[in-house]
């Protein structure tokens, strides 16, 4: 969620961070801090609002400090206000914290701290962690960085948080459990932040600490790792970044959504690259091929995810049983602990999560490890939390998505899991080689078909956009692959745009949502040419004699459905299962010109944060 970085090093620290903070802005955006230790003395701005809005409240900051650290926050616990904004400072004005996560138990630390006489101006859990380290510092008498230990041990919850004391105007103490948290390390300077991207053009050399790990971090020492909870020493592990300063930066975009947008052809290829094997007539993942027998043999495979990645994980439900022959179930991680769910050591797990951090989903996996399942991930970020926490898995290879609404990520989930989908079948002997060939050799091209599907659509979805950008209600509805395409193209358009629309089973139509139904309502309908396709016919017709208004995605050439609609989308004629990529293209494209028309930031839409690394 809230995004923290910071600097200590031989360069001036304040334009370091602010760059920081609009590169982990994507985080969270309702309010941003900065604080720096010039000569022991604190410089502290903060406010409700943008990083922009902080940058105008810097316009005095007269400084060359090289130590700093800030914060971009989504806010938890109190309103985005002033007040509530980090960095939160201790009631000596000693210790300066940021923090990224959520204390559980601040309220009982809060009254313990207040009956100490400790006194909070604000509403966070923040605030009560800095004032605990405090009292941990006065009443042990240890150093700052065994303060800040004791302290992490008292607290429930998941953080990543950056601390600097007064006295101490060359050292910063990190720590993380369950919130993500990088270091970068530069020839004498060091950076810290939520992910990489704030240093990427410093160095390329990083740590990510694991969960409950600290470091002290200064010029002398460098970065000297323990562990939370005993102090016991830590290896450190530098590691080579790959990211470059170009996949982070718009390029010419207007926003960084419809960049994503366009990016697709190249991030499915990428994802695919090295796998689907056509001319060897073999799709070649090691994760799969390496404990083949736990997915062939498994009484059930569970898919776990949140938002987006649940509806990649419903048409990878689709995906496996269809082709493969496995049964499927789909939760919602946010739910899945909470229904003392059944499962098995002879289950697979698959958690599907575009940065690899999500909470919810990293809570429910650990529960299925408990319980002996086989645990796998698929998400797009190197070394991330699920990625290490899973037995295997694949990496999607779309590139850094920095829109908080998930386009490529989303269609790279759906390339992996299709070819999932196609080896498990391939290898369980439930479809044919010819078949197997005829899939290979047809999803090769997808990325082709998908830079067609822009290039053919985006002025079409432009002028169908500008119809329907005051309308207050939509509705999506498709059948099978595609239903969880109407859930998604619904998604993107409430994220973005704040209309409300609803995604449906075109079937469920007639049990409810028809009342809906008036000469007002845009109804998205996905109806390509499928198995389904006349029943596909008989919901539009119902739908038109309730007067409603049809934007239908088509097979191209389609005329039946063209010629009963209000607007059609073609999009090439594949396989079914190929569908939902394809489909979800003109859908995306559709909510981003409705919101743009409708004055929305497309890129940091309001209350949303791109990574929720709190339950």
């Amino acid at each position: 969620m809230c995004g923290i970085t910071g600097y200590i090093g031989y360069k001036e620290a304040y334009p370091i961070i602010i760059n920081g903070l609009k590169r982990l802005e994507y985080r969270g955006y309702d309010s941003a801090g900065i604080i720096l230790n010039e000569n022991e003395n604190f410089k502290l701005r903060k406010t409700k609002g943008k990083v922009s809005d902080l940058e105008d409240k810097c316009t005095d900051l007269n400084t060359k400090a090289t130590v700093g650290m800030g914060h971009t926050r989504w806010a938890t616990h109190g309103v985005p206000n002033d007040i509530n904004s980090h960095p939160h400072v201790s009631n000596n004005g000693k210790i300066a914290l940021i923090h990224n996560g959520i204390i559980e138990n601040y309220n009982t630390l809060k009254i313990m701290l207040i009956s100490k006489g400790y006194v909070f101006k604000s509403e966070t859990d923040t605030e009560v962690l800095v004032n605990l380290i405090q009292y941990m510092q006065e009443t042990q008498q240890e150093d700052f960085a065994t303060a800040v230990r004791y302290a992490l041990n008292e607290v429930v919850g998941a953080y990543a948080i950056a601390v600097m004391e007064i006295d101490r105007p060359q050292e910063i103490v990190v720590a993380r459990l369950s919130s993500p948290l990088a270091i970068g390390i530069g020839e004498n300077e060091y950076f810290i932040a939520s992910d990489a991207s704030p240093f990427v053009e410093f160095t390329k050399e990083v740590v990510y600490l694991e969960d409950g790990e600290m470091a002290t971090i200064t010029l002398e020492g460098g970065v000297d790792v323990h562990k939370i909870k005993d102090n016991a020493k830590v290896n450190l592990i530098i590691q080579e970044l790959k990211l470059s300063l170009e996949e982070i930066e718009k390029g010419g975009y207007d926003h960084f959504m419809l960049k994503e947008i366009h990016e697709q052809p190249k991030s499915i290829m990428d994802t695919m690259r090295g796998r689907l094997l056509v001319n060897e007539g073999t799709i070649q993942m090691a994760g799969i091929l390496d404990y083949q027998d736990k997915f062939l043999n498994a009484e059930k495979i569970i898919i776990i995810s949140c938002g987006t990645s649940w509806h990649a994980g419903l048409v990878g439900e689709y995906l496996i049983e269809d082709l493969a022959r496995i049964p499927v179930e789909v939760e919602y991680a946010s739910e899945f602990r909470y229904r003392n769910p059944i499962i098995t050591d002879k289950d697979v797990v698959i958690a599907i999560s575009q940065s690899g951090e999500t909470a919810d989903t990293l809570a429910a996996l650990k529960l299925a490890k408990e319980k002996g399942a086989f645990i796998y991930g698929i998400c797009n970020v190197v070394d991330s939390s699920i990625a290490r926490l899973t037995d295997a898995g694949s990496y999607t290879h779309a590139g850094p998505e920095i829109g908080v609404a998930s386009t490529k990520a989303f269609t790279a989930q759906l390339a992996v899991l299709t070819m999932i989908a196609i080896k498990l079948a391939k290898h369980k002997g439930v479809i044919s080689e010819e078949k197997f060939n005829t899939l290979i050799a047809e999803l090769e091209t997808i990325p082709n078909k998908v830079r067609d599907v822009i290039k053919n659509t985006e002025e079409q979805v432009k002028a169908i956009a500008r119809l329907y950008a005051k309308t207050s209600n939509f509705l999506y509805l498709g059948r099978g692959y595609n239903y969880p395409i109407a859930l998604e193209g619904a998604l993107k358009l409430k994220e973005i745009s704040y209309i409300h629309a609803e995604g449906y089973p075109a079937a469920e139509m007639k049990h409810g949502p028809i009342a809906l139904i008036d000469e007002n309502m845009p109804i998205v309908v996905i109806a390509p040419k499928t198995d389904h396709y006349d029943k596909i016919v008989s919901n539009i017709q119902e739908i038109n004699s309730r007067k409603g208004n049809v934007i239908a995605i088509v097979t191209e050439n389609d005329t039946q459905v063209r010629n009963m609609v209000s607007q059609a989308i073609e999009i090439p004629d594949v396989s079914e299962c190929l569908i939902p990529i394809l489909a979800s293209i003109p859908l995306q494209l559709l909510a981003y010109y409705i919101a743009i028309l409708r004055g929305a930031n497309v890129d940091q839409p309001r209350n949303l944060a791109k990574s929720v690394t709190v339950e």
